[in-house]
This record gives C-alpha cells, structure tokens and sequence, in this order.
C-alpha cells in the first residue's frame, strides 16, 4: 500500500480539515521515522490512516467496535475522543487488511500512547502532537524538543496531555499514566528501557 493509495481510500471518510491533517501527520511522522531509524515507509502509511475512523458519527463507531470486537473500559465508553485510535486499528485490520503490527500498534496507541511503547508508537504519538497543522500553546517547543530527543519530547508531550485533561477534571487513561511514569524513570536512571 503507497501513501497514495491511502490519501484515496481516507479522502472520502474524512473532512478536508482531518485530510490536511493526516496528510500533515504522514509527513511529521516519516521526518521522525528518518531521524530515529524507524521504517519511514510505515510511519508515513500509520500517520496517514491514524485518523481514519475519526469522523464517523459516534453511533456508527460504537457499531463498528461491537462488529470487530472492540472492547472498551468504562473509562474509555465515557471518553469519545479516545474511540478512533482504538476501532482505527481494528478498521485497519478487518477492511484494509493490514496485519503488521507496528502499523496496527501505532494506530491504536496514538491517543493514550502506553508503557513500552515502540519506536513506530511513538513516532505517530509525536507526529499527530506536532505536525504542522497544530498551533496549541507551546507546539514549537515541542517540535525542537522531538527533533533533538524523541524520549524527552514523548515526556514533554505526555505530561502536557496529562495536565490538560486534569485542569479539564477529566480522566486520565492508566495508559497514559503509564507510558509518562515509565518515561519519568527512565530519565532518572531507574528503569530500563
């Protein structure tokens, strides 16, 4: 599958606002797979579907889980925003018939990210959180920050996702608690890559 292939088949699911903002997630992600050694074929094609599913109506999300077997923690059923990355892997796997894992992992963990993470997780993590379409206060931070340690700016990144929701007073994934606190220690020496 070419990344043109994939701009035909997410042109008619998605706004032209989520197109721009794949096609602008595609080209952060192969930049990051290029400067970090991931495959930069795969980072592109995973920044390009990462969105796929995210314009559908809720109601047909929900459906498209419960056909493909997706199962959500209270957590996650309360939180919409979190669905996309979770169905879009499985949307990936059961219409696009994509089975390799880096592209499926990175899809379903862009949005929470996890402990463990690979180096395709994340690449897409950082690409969706500063690719150029993306104006948030302290973006270009942000971007400096991924273009010299991808580690550093993971931790950047998760900690303003962290924060965020909590001023929101919204729930935090353990996912999300998990990939920062395991980043945190890995900084101070205390944990194993």
């Amino acid at each position: 599958m070419t990344v043109e292939d994939c701009k035909k088949i997410i042109r008619p699911l998605l706004s032209e606002q989520r197109f721009y903002h794949s096609t602008c997630v595609s080209r952060a992600a192969k930049e990051l797979a290029r400067r970090y050694g991931a495959d930069v074929h795969k980072a592109e094609i995973a920044g390009m579907l990462h969105d796929i599913v995210k314009d559908l109506p809720q109601e047909k999300q929900l459906a498209l889980m419960e056909r493909y077997g997706v199962r959500l923690s209270p957590l996650e059923r309360s939180a919409p925003k979190l669905w996309h990355a979770m169905l879009g892997a499985a949307y990936l796997k059961n219409e696009l018939k994509i089975t390799d894992p880096e592209i499926l992992d990175a899809v379903r963990y862009h949005t929470t990210s996890r402990a463990g993470m690979t180096l395709m997780d994340k690449v897409l993590f950082m690409a969706d959180f500063i690719s150029a379409d993306r104006d948030y206060p302290g973006v270009e931070e942000l971007r400096s920050a991924a273009h010299r340690n991808l580690e550093q700016a993971m931790l950047k990144g998760l900690a303003y996702t962290i924060g965020d929701l909590a001023r929101q007073g919204k729930p935090i994934h353990a996912d999300t608690i998990a990939a920062y606190n395991q980043l945190a220690l890995e900084r101070a020496g205390q944990a194993k890559p």
